[in-house]
């Protein structure tokens, strides 16, 4: 790095520890009014680094996009300037004009002017010579002769004097004019930084020109940010620390960085791989042939001995094969002649029916079950030999005396001249006992569904594509609604012909969706029994899936006509309740706005005729007499007060501030509660009245009141903040503190928040309570706004 570098390296670093300090001294109030300020930002037209689009008029570059991501991460707002020069733009920043300005290259000059900030760019400038160019090009080797030209840009020529002092340097106006010279001859190769090689190299005059080496020269782009606020460069540089490296380097690449020639551009290249592939495909043919000559030659060898080797094993082996697997079979096989006399019988045969090996060879099946005498034998043989496979259940006498029950399969065989059927045995013990468990259960179920006070039932899906059936129905459904199980079974509709037609949309649209997700199935509704009576029926089936695709749903139907006859009772009686409330509140505030009047008008026009009065009295006659004097001035006192109270009790009762509209009433509000608790309260409403009914507005105001003086009693607020928004067809009130908090799950609701919902449900509105202990409470209301006039309510 040479010396003018490091000094100014070292120069840039104390301006950082210096800004560090000074931000550590600066108040908190500076940082959070320089983060709520619109920012003005100056940038000089230059591609690609800031250029107007000619469609939309708007910016883009690179810079721009470097700053619109600093400004999205501050959420700050941005005011755009554009410059022809950095003149113009230094002129602008001295006459306090704009606070920041991008791209800008670091200058001791710069220095008295701006703050910069890290560099988030870095332009390198790069040697340009004629495309096709052996290798790469070295400064520091360049012939003498040769001449390269250059921008006459003072720090790059500094540079290359420094750096380079040998070569030849034909400084010119600008980059296009260096390539110019390269391509009319008068320059060997040119110099220039990548932006603009971006631009210049996608123009067909410079089609054939290429990047050939590295100056090692290096431009930092930073933003530079006014000198007179130090904050503003602090926020700058934090947030473009925060910008991942992979997005600046995007921007980098999409707007900067020139299209390189790749290997695979190149025929040679190409040309090269062909080659190489083809050298391949030939010495694998050589090789291949080879290994073929040498494999036929050992396969012609192998083949005569494997031949009769295997023709000797064959035979045998499976001779072997059969016996064996005969043997070990888990059924039990016997061969048994025309006679019924067993001619063999295998290991699962002999040890099923308890016998020792050998010991069942020529005894008659008669042994084993005295039923198959000679006359059934012989039918039983004609049978077989006529349909192939004849099967049954049977008990088989076991060797220790007890009756074993097994499943019988009989096949006709010939082998030979001779003919045998083969009894195939399966212990059918363990099968009998499930059936006798699965009855016994089933009954068990029948019963318990019978005796359930509703209906029992089970649907069943035998796969995704299939349709779901009903596979169970309890006896209760006569009891219910009046059908036999059997005949709702045989329903093509099943459980949905007893659902109200009112109702059915609504039943059908449930089970679709139990039946897409394949879980739990619930409805409430209306059914119909056999004498046309209208019944109130809850549902709810848990559904089980199988590994097969099976699901089953097992669920209950209910009746609950005098649950829902009761809840449907206290529904309208609370509809009722809300409704005689909402109008006992109405006429309270239409009392109170009269009462207000009345003392207003009444009682103030009698104090202002008392106050008259008295000071008729005290210009007659209190220059007479001092004791009157000072009687009659302690007397205009107290009606003074008197006026007060009357005031103060006629604004408590309705303020007149609502009759200029919500908006007003709310920063009139918002003024009394921080001049009264010294709580900063801030308020957004809206510029345009809102237009709503004199109910809504009371009964809107009056939640306001009451949750200012819940913040007041419980919140230990430091600020309160109030929005008034409207949101389509809805005016959405906002009341947040930065106090306590509490708990809405577990914390008792109070008085004051019961009277805010039953307000809230008055005027058709909704309420929404956030809260967190220790992170202050946010208030929500959302009422609707009245209909335009002449629209229908």
């Amino acid at each position: 790095m040479s010396r003018p570098a490091r000094f100014l390296k070292s120069l840039e670093r104390l301006i950082g520890l210096v800004l560090l300090f000074c931000l550590a001294a600066l108040p908190a109030f500076a940082l959070a009014e320089a983060a709520h300020q619109a920012i003005r930002v100056g940038v000089v037209l230059r591609p690609p680094y800031a250029m107007r689009d000619n469609r939309t008029q708007a910016l883009k570059g690179a810079n721009v996009e470097v700053l619109n991501r600093i400004a999205a991460r501050l959420k700050l707002p941005l005011a755009w300037q554009t410059f022809p020069d950095v003149a113009s733009l230094e002129a602008a920043a001295k006459a306090g004009e704009i606070d920041a300005a991008p791209g800008l290259v670091q200058t001791p000059a710069g220095l008295a002017l701006w703050l910069y900030s890290e560099p988030y760019f870095r332009i390198p400038h790069k040697v340009v010579g004629p495309k096709g160019a052996k290798g790469s090009v070295d400064l520091e080797q360049l012939p003498l002769h040769d001449r390269v030209a250059l921008p006459a840009h003072d720090a790059l020529v500094k540079f290359i004097t420094d750096n380079y002092p040998v070569l030849q340097r034909e400084p010119v106006d600008s980059a296009r004019a260096a390539l110019r010279r390269l391509i009319a001859g008068s320059a060997e190769y040119a110099i220039a930084d990548e932006a603009e090689l971006n631009i210049l190299m996608r123009e067909p005059e410079f089609s054939g020109l290429a990047i050939v080496g590295n100056t090692g020269y290096t431009q930092l782009l930073r933003i530079a940010s006014r000198k007179d606020r130090p904050e503003l460069n602090a926020l700058i540089d934090r947030a473009l620390a925060g910008v991942p490296p992979h997005e600046l380097d995007a921007i980098y690449a999409r707007w900067i960085r020139p299209p390189y020639p790749r290997l695979a551009d190149s025929t040679r290249f190409w040309a090269r791989i062909a080659l190489l592939f083809l050298l391949l495909f030939v010495a694998a043919t050589i090789v291949g042939l080879w290994q073929k000559r040498q494999r036929q030659a050992l396969e012609d060898k192998l083949a005569a001995t494997r031949h009769e080797l295997d023709a000797r094993a064959a035979a045998g082996e499976a001779l072997q094969l059969t016996q064996f697997s005969v043997d070990h079979s888990t059924v039990g096989i016997l061969w048994v002649n025309w006679d019924s006399r067993i001619r063999y019988a295998n290991r699962a045969a002999e040890s099923m029916l308890g016998f020792k090996g050998g010991a069942l060879l020529g005894q008659p099946l008669a042994e084993l079950q005295p039923e198959l005498d000679m006359d059934r034998w012989l039918g039983l043989w004609k049978q077989v030999r006529a349909e192939a496979l004849v099967g049954f259940e049977t008990d088989c006498r076991h060797a220790d005396g007890h009756w074993l029950p097994v499943d019988v399969s009989l096949s006709h065989l010939r082998f030979g001249d001779t003919e045998y059927l083969v009894a195939f045995l399966t212990d059918e013990t363990e099968k009998r006992r499930a059936r006798a468990a699965l009855e016994e259960s089933e009954a068990r179920l029948a019963g318990i569904a019978a005796n359930v006070p509703g209906l029992v039932f089970r649907l069943e899906r035998a796969g995704a594509a299939a349709d779901a059936r009903l596979a169970f129905l309890s006896e209760a459904s006569l009891a219910l609604v009046g059908y036999p199980a059997t005949q709702l079974l045989d329903h093509a509709r099943g459980l949905a012909a007893l659902v109200h037609p009112d109702d059915l949309a609504e039943y059908e649209k449930s089970w679709r969706a139990a039946l897409v997700s394949q879980d739990n199935w619930q409805w409430q509704g209306r059914i119909r029994t056999r004498a046309g009576n209208v019944r109130w029926a809850d549902l709810k089936a848990s559904a089980r899936r199988f590994d097969d695709g099976r699901v089953v749903w097992d669920g209950i139907l209910w009746d609950i006509s005098a649950n829902k006859e009761s809840e449907l009772g206290l529904a309208d009686s609370r509809a009722q309740l809300r409704e005689l409330s909402a109008h006992l509140e109405s006429v309270r505030e239409e009392e109170k706005a009269r009462i207000a009047r009345e003392v207003h008008d009444e009682l103030g026009q009698v104090l202002t005729v008392l106050k008259l009065e008295t000071s008729m009295c005290e210009f007659a006659h209190a220059e007479h007499d001092a004791a009157l004097a000072a009687r009659l001035h302690s007397m205009k006192k107290l009606i003074d007060q008197t006026f007060a109270i009357v005031r103060d009790v006629a604004t408590a009762l309705r303020p007149p501030i609502l009759d200029a509209g919500i908006g007003s009433a709310i920063e009139w509000q918002a003024r009394r509660f921080e001049a009264r608790t010294q709580i900063p309260v801030l308020v957004s409403v809206p510029e345009t009245p809102v237009k709503l009914s004199d109910a809504k507005a009371v009964g809107l105001f009056r939640i306001l009141q009451e949750a200012l003086t819940n913040v007041l009693r419980h919140a230990d607020a430091h600020t309160v903040v109030m929005r008034l928004a409207v949101a389509a067809d809805d005016l959405v009130l906002t009341v947040a503190d930065d106090g306590r908090g509490f708990a809405p799950d577990t914390a008792r609701a109070g008085f004051g928040l019961v009277g805010i919902r039953e307000r809230a449900m008055m005027l058709g509105g909704t309420l929404a309570i956030e809260s967190t202990p220790g992170e202050g409470t946010t208030l929500t209301l959302i009422v609707p706004l009245d209909p335009p006039e002449g629209d229908p309510p």
